[in-house]
């Protein structure tokens, strides 16, 4: 004869004890809490915290590195320059300078390019600046509605979304790193209170199958979050805080800047020998 007073019903030769089923489903939905909130951390340190400190950087060493970097580029090519100028040289053959800088044109178009990208940091950077900052509260705003849409919309949270959903999240991802209240707050919206969400099944077993699956996928975000932390540009972070570490940095950056220049110096004169003699 079952026992209601103890919570437990028999089934032929199976007891299912409600109290471990309930356990486990509270367990998942703490679960997929903390991993909901982990992902925002996650998001909110690639797309929001990393992008702000990359742009500071930006603006602080933006200009001196780029010089830097023009002057490593400058300095490479002139030594490539020479090694051409003396191959013609040793091959007893006429030095044209027209025909050599366009073979190094060629050499170093990938290095031009890379100043290019550079140029477009910076001006990605000043757009930063001007940009209005959303107030503390629309702020706040946007990591709820993030949040929010990342329980429902998430593939790691529905492993079972369709398409549209998959672009909806896509969208509202977009609207996250850009501080776009104004579309999140549609998408919002569109979505509603409802939880997408199915539970993966109504057994023990599928209830600890999914258990474990957030468990993994927790440990597969903390890790990714420590790895971000260790990587450019959340490694600055500490350096732009710090007035001195700032100045000492910008200190590297010109005199790295000042051995290129004093290289490019060199070459040149070294040049305008090796032509002088090639005109002798």
């Amino acid at each position: 004869m079952a026992l209601w007073g103890m919570e437990q019903i028999e089934m032929a030769d199976d007891i299912i004890i409600f109290p471990e089923f309930d356990k486990i489903k509270n367990e998942i939905e703490r679960l997929r809490i903390e991993l909901s909130m982990l992902l925002l951390e996650r998001d909110e340190l690639q797309f929001v915290i990393c992008r702000n400190i990359e742009a500071k950087y930006t603006l602080e060493f933006g200009s001196i590195e780029y010089r830097a970097y023009e002057a490593q580029c400058t300095a490479l090519r002139l030594k490539r320059k020479i090694e051409l100028i003396q191959a013609k040289r040793n091959r007893q053959e006429p030095v044209s300078i027209v025909a050599i800088e366009e073979i190094l044109d060629q050499e170093f178009a990938s290095y031009q390019k890379q100043l290019d990208e550079r140029i477009s940091k910076m001006n990605e950077a000043l757009q930063w600046k001007e940009s209005d900052a959303l107030s503390e509260s629309d702020s706040k705003e946007l990591k709820m509605l993030y949040r929010k849409l990342v329980k429902i919309l998430h593939s790691d949270m529905n492993p079972e979304r369709t398409d549209a959903q998959r672009e909806l999240f896509e969208h509202a991802v977009t609207a996250y790193k850009n501080g776009d209240l104004a579309t999140l707050r549609m998408i919002d919206a569109m979505v509603g209170s409802e939880t997408l969400v199915k539970q993966s099944g109504d057994t023990i077993e599928q209830l600890n199958e999914e258990k474990r699956r957030l468990q993994n996928l927790l440990k597969k975000i903390q890790e990714s979050i420590a790895q971000i932390k260790t990587r450019y540009p959340y490694t600055m972070k500490e350096i732009l805080e710090d007035e001195e570490k700032t100045e000492q940095l910008r200190q590297q950056y010109e005199e790295i800047l000042g051995q290129y220049e004093e290289r490019i110096l060199f070459y040149r004169i070294k040049i305008e020998e090796m032509m002088g003699e090639s005109h002798e």
